[in-house]
């Protein structure tokens, strides 16, 4: 599958830039984490993993899954929501989730030291998200990953760092809002699954129809599972 450029991604991505300007937000795509980032390159390496998942998307995408936010085992070092590095480095190929179901033609990269996690960040959400989806036989171009709040929160003056993650207040979600709309907009005709009950409330606050299933954390894999590919096979998705 080759990229072609696609302006309207590339000014989604630069929009991004805009994120809230306190104490507790990391931005992936255009801030360094000096802490725990490789080197200094890490914001470009994001921008560019994430602009490469949307352009191989915009003509194949059927559905959008959005979560809530960010989380520092996924997004913040991968650039793309609720994908790993481990995903990206090849090393959940056990699982069936191979690095060119996220994009292709292009040579993803870590952004993390490699000193913490060898083989990269995992996300428990990521693997279930992909995981189940790749094993009910659903083309990974079909559907896209986002949150609500496209950011990482986390908790600021913790001991870890940027290596927690907490819920985004109630003002950086509204906040967060004209983003959600925008990102959506690269994508109009797809239906939207939120995942989790936090998400959900963001859609119906911006009056958007969508599907609601179980976030797949603390024991809701099975549901998140079960409820995700029953919608699919009712909007005919995928031959699963």
């Amino acid at each position: 599958m080759s990229t072609s450029a696609n302006p309207r991604v590339r000014s989604f991505i630069k929009t991004l830039r805009k994120s809230p300007q306190c104490n507790g937000v990391f931005n992936p795509w255009y801030d360094s984490d000096p802490d725990n980032d490789l080197d200094q390159k890490g914001p470009l390496i994001r921008r560019s993993q994430l602009r490469y998942y949307l352009e191989q998307r915009i003509a194949s995408a059927r559905f959008l899954l959005i979560a809530e936010a960010i989380g520092y085992q996924g997004g913040h070092f991968s650039g793309m929501a609720m994908t790993s590095e481990r995903i990206l480095l090849g090393h959940q190929i056990d699982r069936q989730i191979h690095p060119d179901t996220v994009f292709r033609g292009h040579r993803p990269q870590r952004t993390s030291h490699s000193a913490m996690q060898p083989k990269g960040f995992v996300e428990p959400t990521a693997t279930i998200v992909w995981g189940s989806l790749l094993a009910a036989g659903v083309d990974p171009y079909e559907f896209v990953l986002w949150n609500a709040f496209p950011w990482h929160p986390y908790k600021s003056g913790h001991p870890k760092g940027m290596l927690t993650n907490r819920t985004p207040t109630p003002k950086e979600m509204d906040d967060a809002r004209p983003y959600l709309e925008q990102f959506i907009g690269l994508f109009p005709y797809c239906p939207i699954i939120a995942i989790g009950q936090k998400c959900a409330v963001s859609m119906e606050a911006m009056e958007i129809d969508c599907h609601v299933v179980r976030h797949p954390a603390n024991g809701g894999a099975t549901a998140f599972r079960e409820q995700t590919l029953a919608i699919f096979r009712q909007e005919n998705v995928a031959a699963i």
